[in-house]
This record gives C-alpha cells, structure tokens and sequence, in this order.
C-alpha cells in the first residue's frame, strides 16, 4: 500500500485562510467566461450503462421538511427538482433519505413523523418518487437517489427525551451536538437489517424509474461511522473490520439491483481531524477518541474494494462535522478547494488501474466551490475529476447550465457562500432555501415568469439593497414603470461594504452581478429608471405623484452609551474609508456578530494588524451557519486575533479601551469551531453555569471599531404615512427587521410581483 505523507493534507489546506491574497487564485472565483465555450463541460460520460448528457451533477443538499411528514416527496419538492432540470444539468441527486427509520431512533420526530424523504415503509412513498423521476426525465437530465444509513453520532440527541431511546453509533461515540449524551453501539443484528434495508431502498428506486442510487458515506454520517476507525472502534464481530459494512452494503444493492444500475458513492478522501486541530485531538476530550482517523492510503485502498463490489462513480472532500467548515466550504474558503483531492484519487485509479464492473474507468466527481464556469472547464479539460458537482449554484440559479452553455456567463445569479438560508434556515427549524434566489423552493407557488399586472403602476423604491432591487426587478417584471433611488452610486446599499474585504469575492460576485442586471433593464427598458447618489425627498416623490412608494432605506448601525464613544469609528464607516487605518497598529473591534469578525479577519489578513473582538455573549457570531462562523474562527485564531467573549467595553481613553472581561474558567474558548451553538429554543440539560470572575482590564489601541447591530431606519417611511404623498407606502428588508439577505431578498422579491 502506497504511504502518503501526513503533510499532504497541511498542503492542501495551507491556504485556507490566505488564497484571496495571491491574485492568481482569487481571479478563479470570478465569473468570467474566458474559456467560452465550454465543450469539457458540455461533453457527455458513460457511467455504467446510463449516458448523462454534460458533466454537470446537482450536488445533494438535504430535503429537510421538502417532504411531506410521512416522507412522501410532495408538490413543493417535485417542483424543486424539476426547476433544476429544466435548467440543463445532466444528472441531479436528491439529499439523504434515510433507510434506518426504528434504528437510528434521531430521525424520527413525536408522532411517527420525519423531516426526512423516505422510500422504505410504504407504496405511498413510491409515487412521489416516481413523479420526481418523471419531471426529471421530462427535460432531458437524470435522478440519483441518495440513500444513508442515518445520522449516528451527529444526529439529534432529543430522540433521548422524546422517545427515551439513545442516539446510535458505530462505537460509544459522543454526540456531535451533546458530547455529554453517548451515542450506543449498533448491533450486529440491526447492521445487518441497515444492510437489507439498503438493497431494498435501491430496489424500490429502480422500480420507481430513478436512474441510480448514490450512497452519503462522508462527512462523519452514520455510514461512514461505521467505515472509518476514527469512529468504528468495534472489537469484535463482523463489523470490527471498517471496511465491511460499506461492501456489504455495495454488494446487496448490487444483488438487488443487477449489474446494470449506477451505484455512486460519496466518500471523503480524509477526515483532516489531525491536520485540523493538531495538539488538541490530545486536550479536547470530544476529539479525543477520533485520533485514529482514516488514512489517505486507506481510503484509497477502500475505494478499490468498492469499485470491485460494485461501485461505478465517486465523488470525494475532506473534513466532517467536527471541522463543518470543509465539507459546507462557506464564501471565506477559496475556489475548487478539494480539486487536488480529486486529482488524487483520479491518479490512483489510473496507476491502480482500476475499473468499473463494466469495464469502464470510475469518473471521480470534483466539489467544492466550482460554480465558476471558467474553473469548472479549467478542472475538467485538465482532467482534475471527471464531472463537476454544483450544489448552492444550483439554488442561486437553476439555470447555471443553460446561461453558460449559451455564454450568457454575466446573467448568472451567483451563489454567495452565506448558507444562512440552505442550511442554517433547516438548523434553526426551516427548510432549505437560497439568500438570493427567493424561488428557491417555492418554485410550485411562485411563477418563474410573473403574470403581468392589468394595471400598470408608476413604482418609487427608495434604496437600492437587496431588498429594493428585488422588488425593482419584479415590479417591472409585471410591467409597471419604477424609479430605484439611492444615496449610493450605484447599486447594492450595504453589500457594497460587505464586498470589499478580500475573502469575500462571492459577494463582490453578487454584487457585480446586480449592477450588471440594473445596468442592462437601464438600456434596454424605458419604464426603468436610476437615480443614484441621489436623495429621495419628501418633495420629490410627491411631486412625481407615485401610485406606490416602497420603502427600502436599510437600518443604522446602534451606537452604545459608553465614555469616550466618540472616539470610536463604525464598522460601516470604516468600510467605507479604509484611510482611517493609516497609521494604526492595534485595533480592537467591539462587537463579536459576523460583521465584527469579518472585519477583525479583514484588518489582520489584510493590513496586517494586531487585532482584538470583544463580544458581550459567550459565543462569537451566534445564529451564523456553524461552517461560516467555524471558519471565520479558525482562520482569526492563525493570524492571532484576539477573541474576548463574555466582554464588553465600557470606556475609551486615550490609547487603550476599558474592558470588563469574564475571567472565569466556565466561560466558554471562543476558538472552539469543534462543537456548534445549540438553537435558543433548544434546551441543554449538561450545560453548565457560566460563573462571573469580572475584571476590569485596560487594552492598548490605536483605534476601536464598533460593530454592536444595527437597528431598522423606518423614519423616512412613517414621514411617507403621515404625509399621504401616494395610495400605497411599503416597508421592506432592513428598515422593518434588520435581519439576514434571506429575508430582504425574499420581502423585496414578494412585495414587487405583489404591486
């Protein structure tokens, strides 16, 4: 077995935190279309006896309460699917569906229910499989159903309270979310049910006309809890080996299935544990027991054992939920991140030379932020991986495929890596959806052409953020007459500020591509019309005599009543004048949110600062997608920023801020990235009390930048009430709640097909 240096992950990882820094690998996250056309991408490949017709796969994103209760795929879910179809990917994969309902007992809710899609159980499941299968073969693509064994070890521990049974594992395993909670050994005897349970789903999915089952064997899931030593500790049994249970399950579905249906799996090439978190695998007591990870040279020689039970396609990352950040790349993590792991495994194959059952070389799928159709035919013609899988690309614009088939690269919605909305928004008890494409997963109720309105209005919408350009757009997409103002130059409002530091170039993507949209219905529109840098009076609008006004002016950012406050400078306003950084060494930044933390990265990756983030909660950036916080974190903790929670600043004097600090051992490390914050309506029985040490403690600055929330800027709208200058007045985005881009695209996108 070939030996793979334990540096080579370091390699790979070493620039997680400094690629926007280096000019060559920034520009691979543009969305430029400088190897048009792209005929690598739009190739066809054999993957067993199915021909896909382009190089293009959805990637799976879980279908958490898509579905119905009972697991049955519904309207709203079979519209999601057909949405992507319909705009040109060849093959499209569903998020996990479970086939170990009553022995992972996490997946089930009160009730019998699930959030989950099923296939097992019931014939009623079948027919929403079936139509899913049928409206993706209807326009030209084809369906992968992706099967898990379950949650395990990081699925929801309340399965304790609500059903009084234990989470499950491959060994006694912590639980992600409740380290305190152990997850129970499985079974020999339910293991080999999961196993019967895996031939049946992908029988059932044959029978239903879905094209292929697609095995969720990464990321820390219960399937890769039992194939990975870091988590399969077993002694005895079967399973003690960690590669049986994965084979076991290839050849029952092979059994089942025939030698003729595609079997892809989801792999990652290593945990990175160690290359993570190094020392502290040996200190923190929840990363202790997975030391033992999976080596490279494992994994590969698992794969091949896969690919001769019956495995046709691979698709691989690294990481898993104890460092979220690698296998959910967030905006901060560079472009094609997991490109040389593909690589890799392409190479193995090649040597190894292994092939399919069908004679065939494996396709291995890249991933990773790929949603930039130049790197995407970049990895492809120089055969990097095989296929490219597009996953949030595909929530931010369904038709990703058709615009760069028809080099209409510059009309692509890009995605912008927040994953407040496709993944944060099920945490927190939603369902998957897109920060900037308010359809996503209301494509069975919002029309993706709105019907023209039987009257046509003259529109005023004051501020030109997210929330007022989306109500811009659809208020002319109805055919109205709208006037967009805003006191910026151009458009974008607040995502102008947050575009501007160096790791945030999917932002600075969207915002591009927002101007570019103005830009375009300005020429080619005449019921449109900008007025930038430009104030929208009182007197103006009502002399404009407007038949709806909407209201879209953002918010303020809050400023605390302390002593010496009006030495500080705002976030915003530091943004918006980065001079006011000449000459300063030291910087502390109040205010431990998202926009804090970006700008503390921004201030020591970018200009090189001594850098200190005081936050009043015990957490840094609670409610921010575990991934996006995670990273952030991680990548503060490299360049030496100093994280202060339970903190809060009480005055500033001359070179230095007064602080009142927790100095007690309960207080939670701010650096911990290895376990996520619980939602607030989720009670923790082990928590413990955080006990109050206060001291009071004097920090050295040159410069204190506040970034303590902001508050909805409503006035101008109830001047607008009062004065009576037009028949409707509308209040959207910021200005109502200060919230997420989720919720201002999706007010502005609502509010304009409703005028």
């Amino acid at each position: 077995m070939t030996h793979y240096p334990e540096t080579l992950l370091n390699d790979w990882l070493e620039d997680s935190g400094t690629w926007f820094l280096d000019p060559e690998k920034e520009a691979r996250g543009r969305m430029t279309q400088l190897l048009y056309p792209y005929k690598s991408i739009f190739s066809p490949i054999r993957v067993n006896n199915l021909t896909i017709k382009n190089r293009l796969i959805m990637g799976p994103m879980g279908n958490i309460s898509l579905a119905e209760e009972t697991g049955r795929p519904n309207r709203s879910m079979i519209a999601y699917f057909e949405e992507r179809a319909k705009g040109g990917v060849g093959l499209i994969t569903s998020g996990l569906v479970p086939i170990s309902f009553g022995i992972d007992h996490s997946l089930t809710e009160p009730g019998k229910l699930s959030y989950f899609p099923k296939i097992l159980g019931s014939r009623t499941h079948y027919a929403g499989w079936r139509d899913v299968a049928h409206v993706v073969h209807a326009a030209g693509a084809h369906f992968f159903i992706q099967l898990t064994a379950g949650l395990g070890r990081v699925g929801n521990p309340q399965c304790l309270v609500t059903q009084y049974k234990f989470p499950v594992s491959a060994s006694l395993n912590p639980n992600y979310y409740l380290p305190g909670v152990p997850c129970l050994p499985l079974s020999g005897r339910k293991l080999r049910k999961m196993v019967k349970n895996f031939g049946q789903a992908a029988a059932d999915s044959k029978t239903a006309t879905i094209d292929g089952v697609y095995l969720h064997g990464h990321e820390g899931y219960l399937l890769e809890q039992m194939t990975n030593r870091a988590f399969n500790r077993r002694k005895l049994g079967r399973y003690a080996n960690w590669q049986t249970f994965g084979l076991d399950v290839v050849r029952e579905i092979r059994k089942r299935t025939g030698p003729d249906y595609p079997i892809m799996y989801r792999i990652d090439l290593s945990l990175a544990l160690n290359a993570v978190y190094g020392e502290r695998m040996d200190t923190v007591k929840s990363l202790k027991k997975f030391k033992n990870e999976r080596r490279i040279e494992e994994t590969l020689d698992y794969m091949k054992n896969l690919v001769k039970a019956g495995v046709d396609i691979f698709d691989v990352d690294l990481g898993c939920y104890d460092n979220w950040w690698l296998p959910h790349p967030p905006t901060t993590m560079k472009p094609g991140l997991f490109l040389d792991v593909a690589k890799q495994v392409k190479d193995y194959f090649r040597e190894e030379n292994i092939l399919s059952n069908k004679g065939l070389p494996v396709p291995v799928v890249g991933v990773g932020k790929l949603g930039y159709p130049d790197l995407a035919e970049k990895a492809l013609a120089e055969e990097m991986c095989d296929m490219v899988m597009l996953a949030r690309p595909l929530l931010a614009d369904p038709e990703w495929p058709k615009k760069a088939y028809a080099g209409r690269v510059a009309e692509i919605r890009p995605c912008i890596g927040c994953q407040e909305a496709c993944i944060n928004e099920f945490v927190e008890g939603g369902h998957p959806m897109c920060a900037v494409n308010p359809r996503t997963s209301f494509e069975a109720t919002l029309p993706a052409q709105p019907p023209k309105a039987e009257i046509s209005k003259k529109v005023a919408v004051v501020g030109a953020g997210p929330a007022g350009f989306e109500c811009a757009m659809a208020a002319l997409s109805r055919g109205h007459e709208v006037h967009l103002f805003d006191l910026f130059e151009n458009v974008g409002g607040m995502v102008r500020l947050a575009a501007l530091p160096g790791f945030k170039r999917d932002v600075k993507n969207y915002l591009e591509w927002m101007e570019r949209m103005v830009a375009k219905e300005s020429r080619d529109n005449p019921r449109f019309k900008t007025s930038f840098g430009t104030e929208a009076t009182l007197q103006l609008l009502a002399d404009a005599h407007y038949d709806s006004i909407v209201c879209a002016t953002g918010s303020n950012e809050t400023v605390p009543p302390i002593d010496g406050i009006e030495q500080a400078v705002l976030a915003r306003d530091l943004l918006g004048d980065l001079t006011l950084l000449e000459g300063k060494d030291k910087v502390v930044v109040t205010g431990g949110g998202l926009v804090g933390c970006e700008v503390a990265l921004m201030l020591a990756a970018e200009y090189e600062l001594e850098v200190t983030v005081l936050e009043m909660l015990p957490h840094m950036m609670d409610g921010i997608c575990t991934a996006n916080r995670s990273h952030l974190i991680h990548e503060m903790e490299k360049y030496g920023v100093k994280l202060m929670n339970c903190s809060t600043l009480k005055a500033i004097e001359d070179g230095f801020a007064v602080v009142d600090t927790n100095r007690s051992s309960t207080v939670p490390d701010p650096y911990n990235t290895w376990a996520p914050i619980l939602p607030e309506n989720i009670p923790n029985p082990l928590a413990k009390a955080i006990k109050l040490e206060m001291e009071t403690v004097e920090i050295l600055t040159d410069l204190v930048v506040l970034a303590t929330g902001n508050k909805p800027d409503n006035a101008f709208y109830h001047l607008l009430i009062e004065s009576y200058v037009a028949p409707e007045v509308h209040l959207i985005g910021d200005a109502c709640s200060s919230g997420m881009i989720t919720e201002a695209v999706r007010a502005g996108y609502r509010t304009g097909i409703s005028l």
